[in-house]
């Protein structure tokens, strides 16, 4: 598989859905799970299925990017194998920034043509899931297809909100509608297996996961007119050469707003979850950190992820990620929540300093109580704060904190007094 294909994995715009999360980075270098990246999810799932040249196309807050694929990624020397970040750049032929998914990936062309390969492996950076794309390759080939969309089933509810596909007997996609009304849907099922039609999952959602000829996409590139693959490319290519359907039934989600990134991160701590952090052959790949246990005093844990690193004396955390190099107080409560951490340690002479002038330390104070929260990287939270977040707040932005559908987002580095209270 390695020689057959090339992976490019789409960075995104400004992530402004994602914002304040990626007010200072690119949308693939948000922080997951505490220990992870955004882009690590289909990076590793190339790697896992032996695709290892792989092209990142970002143009927005690309430097913490840029600095986690360089200390995670490094191969040998003579294997070949890479993950390159392509920036949006100015060249002759090209003197603007990339104006949707179908322009980044015409405007790299010239790097992917540099590499053998038969098929390009375009996926986004934003999505959580695990999947083996040997599978769709194989499937590809098979088939004789020109283009291969990896579709989910998905049930009318939640059809609305997807690009919709159907397909006829031979699994080639006939016809797409972006975002149909419930009024729309009756025309546009497809078929699918028997246990996907008893769960009302008749309806073929675009995951945003293509497979294209080396030939075709060169073709298609040359259409400058074209931005986008979802709204454009996909839509034109039905009508003219074979697009097939690649179902997909395992669990898949775009995390590209605030609400879905809080419940896809809360969703690890489930006895279940439907991301399986834990198995062996799928295991989420990421930067090697030579940090010691993290250090639990007197705090009780239910559902809860705890990174390495951490100094954590809280009374209670449930239904929480705690990340890397963490620390929280004697007798805090922390529920519904995602902790990003820190990205260094706070030395003895610093501590000492901030605790003398009152100044909060980088982590989460004493006797505090934070619910529905997500705290990014290296803030600072005083003692006795209040952060109680639900759908009773109003979306609002402050200087220190963001509230999008009740979750409220404590900025990148701020520091919250003690006694605060967002209730």
């Amino acid at each position: 598989m390695k020689k057959k294909v090339l992976g490019i994995i789409l960075g995104g715009g400004q992530g402004s859905r994602l914002k304040p999360l990626t007010s200072t980075r690119s949308k693939p270098a948000v922080p997951i799970a505490g220990k992870y990246r955004l882009v690590d999810i289909p990076i590793s799932n190339c790697l896992h299925s032996q695709i290892d040249r792989i092209f990142v196309l970002t143009q927005f807050n690309s430097a913490s990017l840029n600095k986690h694929i360089k200390n995670t990624y490094t191969f040998g020397n003579f294997s070949g194998a890479f993950v390159d970040i392509i920036a949006a750049e100015q060249t002759p032929e090209n003197d603007g920034w990339f104006q949707g998914t179908a322009d980044a990936v015409r405007q790299s062309m010239q790097h992917f043509m540099a590499y053998e390969w038969d098929y390009a492996l375009i996926l986004s950076g934003d999505q959580l899931y695990q999947m083996d794309f040997n599978k769709m390759v194989k499937s590809h080939e098979k088939s004789g297809a020109e283009i291969s969309i990896a579709t989910l089933p998905v049930n009318a509810h939640d059809a609305t909100g997807f690009g919709i596909l159907k397909t006829n007997n031979a699994n080639e996609i006939t016809s797409f509608i972006e975002k149909p009304t419930h009024e729309q849907l009756a025309d546009w099922t497809s078929e699918v297996r028997d246990e996907m039609k008893h769960q009302g999952r008749e309806y073929l959602a675009s995951m945003g996961i293509y497979i294209f000829n080396r030939e075709l996409l060169k073709e298609l590139m040359c259409d400058k007119e074209t931005m986008d693959f979802g709204g454009e490319i996909i839509p034109q290519a039905i009508k003219t050469h074979k697009v097939v359907s690649y179902q997909y039934e395992g669990y898949w989600t775009d995390i590209g707003t605030i609400g879905s990134f809080f419940e896809a991160n809360l969703g690890l701590t489930d006895d279940i979850p439907q991301f399986d952090l834990f198995d062996n052959d799928k295991n989420v790949l990421t930067r090697p950190r030579f940090l010691p246990p993290t250090k639990i005093s007197g705090t009780t844990l239910e559902k809860t992820l705890i990174a390495e690193g951490g100094i954590i004396s809280a009374s209670r955390i449930e239904r929480t990620i705690v990340g890397i190099r963490s620390r929280i107080g004697i007798g805090s409560t922390i529920s519904n929540c995602y902790v990003m951490g820190n990205d260094k340690y706070e030395g003895a002479e610093e501590i000492e300093h901030k605790r003398n002038a009152g100044i909060p330390l980088k982590g989460i104070g004493e006797r505090c109580y934070i619910n529905n929260c997500i705290i990014d990287k290296n803030s600072a939270i005083g003692n006795d704060v209040k952060i109680n977040g639900g759908n009773h707040l109003p979306d609002a932005d402050t200087e220190l904190y963001t509230v999008r559908n009740g979750i409220v987002v404590i900025k990148n580095g701020v520091v919250i007094p003690s006694g605060t209270t967002i209730i």
